[in-house]
């Protein structure tokens, strides 16, 4: 039997190979999800005025899709419109998502950059171990998270999400400039990586919309591939730094086999 089927192939990029399985994302048992309508699974309908009403069905969502694929369970604490400061000092206390899970993923910045126009600050914002001393920025906001989930459990795994370019002149160096500072982020923790939809990703620009899109937001199969592109990559992260996933097993249990 060949075990590079198993192993990271010399050249190969982070989606390069989509498995229907997601890999060796499926190592995780429990996964908690933090994110906007990207993540909720929000869908677009027109009332009778012609408006657009907004429908935030998480059994349409990618971590939905994830769930079922890999068999991980996966909580999802999203809602449309959310923004990482919100999430920090209201949504996630006022609902009970403060929860353990072996790992996190966390998918937001389009709302506070694009919608809401919160300072976006960067990664210097961030002070890992004093979190109350990071400014009101969208990077601050974005450590006081990873912070907490820090002190639920310190081996969780943490994967920050980028967002996907738009083809847009404007609004792309913007996409672009906050996911660099996403990547020295991931320095100011341990066993955290970037999904860098920015760079890896396809494209979310017109075309690629009428396709997977309804209205702005995905469709069904929007979301399942999605659900793809980020399983697959955790996959090639795993693949990538083995060393950083052999005691998923022990995360929260006070078990190492080795210091």
């Amino acid at each position: 039997m060949r075990m590079d089927f198993f192993t990271l192939s010399p050249e190969e990029k982070p989606l390069d190979n989509i498995k229907p399985t997601c890999g060796f994302a499926g190592i995780f048992k429990e996964v908690g999800v933090i994110g906007d309508s990207l993540s909720s699974g929000e869908f677009e309908s027109r009332g009778r005025d012609g408006n657009i009403l907004y429908h935030d069905m998480y059994e349409y969502s990618w971590p939905a899709v994830l769930e079922r694929l890999t068999g991980t369970v996966y909580r999802n604490y999203s809602r449309g419109g959310m923004t990482a400061k919100e999430y920090y000092e209201s949504w996630a206390g006022e609902n009970g998502f403060w929860q353990w899970n072996q790992a996190y993923i966390i998918a937001l910045g389009n709302n506070d950059v694009f919608v809401v126009n919160h300072p976006t600050g960067s990664a210097a914002d961030i002070h890992p171990e004093n979190p109350e001393a990071n400014p009101d920025t969208f990077f601050g906001n974005m450590g006081r998270i990873v912070s907490r989930l820090k002190k639920i459990e310190k081996d969780a795994r943490i994967f920050l999400v980028s967002m996907q370019r738009r083809g847009e002149i404007q609004g792309d160096p913007v996409i672009c400039a906050v996911t660099e500072e996403m990547k020295k982020m991931c320095r100011l923790f341990s066993f955290t990586y970037l999904i860098d939809m920015t760079r890896y990703g396809p494209v979310y620009d017109e075309e690629m919309r009428k396709t997977f899109a309804l209205g702005f937001h995905p469709n069904a199969v929007g979301y399942y591939s999605y659900a793809l592109m980020v399983g697959n990559y955790i996959d090639y992260i795993i693949r990538q730094n083995p060393e950083d996933f052999f005691e998923v097993p022990f995360i929260g249990k006070n078990l190492k086999y080795r210091e």
